[in-house]
């Protein structure tokens, strides 16, 4: 099969994204992209953990996608731990501290740094966790009837 690199999905965001994910599911993690947290937050990544703990990724594949990016703070009340996602040519001193840290590429990715851990609420915890499964039906089922309405 031919990589073809004009395809959306070889964006450099998006090919972090995917080699984050192959990593968390090696962890044993059920990893989800582009998922909406609140309205007006979408995340790169969130995982549910064997132990339902939640993880937020937020890849960035330049200096300048960090530098843009004005709503990662709002990610913090709705995980367990947050991560930075990037590649090895990333300038990781820029990265605020307390946070975790994974290196990637398109073909897999290392946990480098666990970060602190801010324990969700029971009630936020459930609202999460039904809503990645209720997005995760959603879209297998659009998968497998794309003609089905959303």
């Amino acid at each position: 099969m031919e990589d073809r690199t004009d395809h959306p999905t070889s964006a450099p965001g998006i090919l972090l994204a995917r080699g984050v994910c192959r990593a968390l599911a090696d962890l044993g993690f059920a990893p989800i992209c582009e998922f909406v947290i609140a309205r007006g937050l979408r995340v790169d990544v969130l995982a549910l953990g064997p132990k339902g703990d939640v993880w937020i990724v937020e890849c960035k594949s330049s200096l300048a996608d960090f530098r843009s990016d004005r709503k990662w703070q709002n990610y913090l009340p709705w995980c367990d731990r947050f991560f930075w996602a990037v590649d090895a040519d990333f300038p990781r001193e820029v990265l605020p501290d307390g946070h975790g840290l994974i290196l990637a590429d398109r073909f897999g990715a290392e946990l480098l740094e666990m970060g602190e851990e801010a324990r969700l609420a029971p009630a936020r915890r459930k609202a999460v966790t039904l809503s990645v499964a209720r997005t995760g039906l959603r879209r297998l089922h659009h998968a497998c009837d794309p003609g089905v309405r959303m």
